[in-house]
């Protein structure tokens, strides 16, 4: 059944009970945010619950959302920074890998998260009725708090090294994140549906992460990719994510403006396909996972 339904009471017949039929609409994109916004309180049930999960019977907790940003910034400081000597922006190179690596790392884990989000969830789905996007959108908020705690890594980092953040990162920062998250939905829409189909997909998403962060300005500056092409680099949404994260934390590089422009519109494309594949396989889903 789908997540959008629709009810219709038929005609008394010789003097019975009315009969309602409830149906799917057959709308090829039923996306009801009422129904989702009556839902609220099952997504945060279920990001309260990813978030206790992923750090249930751990040794140190919440600080896992430190450690790794911090020390994969420590490796690429070491080898593309000193050994490679990468271009970094007149930045030093902690600070300039982990502007970029702050962003990419929540992407990263709400995608691989939200590929297994619905397959993980398999009996609730088959018993209960409720809005089936609510899945992989819960899967894609529970990791902002992982960003919240390595933000406050990067501010002091930035303390350290006595850089100040500019004042276009109040304005601008919160327009990255969200472009982040919607990315991460778009591609958590998609990862999902295929994965609870495909069971195969899973493991195609370690090897995605991998090449679409070489694909994406982590390791190296944007600046590095010819003028004529910045158009089609940015239809790598990510691409505008980080340029334009570290340039509102830092201040160093030109504003994002064709990236974002491009980056924009791929996540709007994204986004959309994705509710539109999604929607489409959600009858399914119940059946088949």
């Amino acid at each position: 059944m789908s997540a959008t339904q629709s009810e219709a009471a038929l005609p008394v017949q010789g003097g019975g009970s009315p009969i309602v039929r409830i149906e799917a609409r057959r709308a090829w994109l039923a996306l009801d945010l009422g129904e989702l916004w009556a839902y609220r309180d099952l997504i945060y049930f279920f990001v309260w619950r990813d978030i206790k999960v992923r750090y249930k019977q751990t040794v140190i907790g919440a600080a896992w959302a430190i450690l790794q940003p911090v020390l994969t910034m420590i490796v690429f400081s070491l080898f593309f920074g000193k050994l490679a000597k990468i271009p970094s922006q007149g930045l030093p190179y902690p600070i300039f890998y982990y502007t970029a690596l702050l962003p990419w790392n929540y992407f990263a884990a709400a995608m691989q998260g939200s590929t297994n989000i619905v397959v993980d969830n398999q009996r609730v789905i088959t018993k209960i009725y409720f809005p089936r996007v609510v899945l992989p959108i819960s899967s894609i908020l529970s990791g902002l708090l992982d960003f919240a705690i390595s933000f406050v890594v990067l501010l002091v980092l930035m303390a350290g090294y006595r850089m100040v953040p500019t004042a276009r990162a109040i304005v601008w920062l919160p327009l990255f994140l969200l472009l982040a998250v919607m990315t991460a939905l778009g591609v958590g829409l998609w990862l999902s549906a295929l994965n609870a189909l495909y069971r195969d997909v899973r493991y195609v998403v370690p090897f995605l992460v991998q090449f679409w962060m070489f694909a994406s300005p982590v390791a190296y500056p944007s600046s590095l990719v010819p003028a004529k092409w910045r158009w089609l680099y940015g239809l790598n949404p990510m691409a505008g994510v980080i340029d334009g994260f570290r340039w509102a934390m830092t201040g160093r590089g030109e504003p994002p403006s064709i990236l974002l422009a491009a980056s924009s519109l791929a996540v709007v494309l994204l986004v959309f396909s994705g509710l539109v594949y999604y929607h489409a396989v959600e009858g399914l889903i119940a059946d088949v996972v």
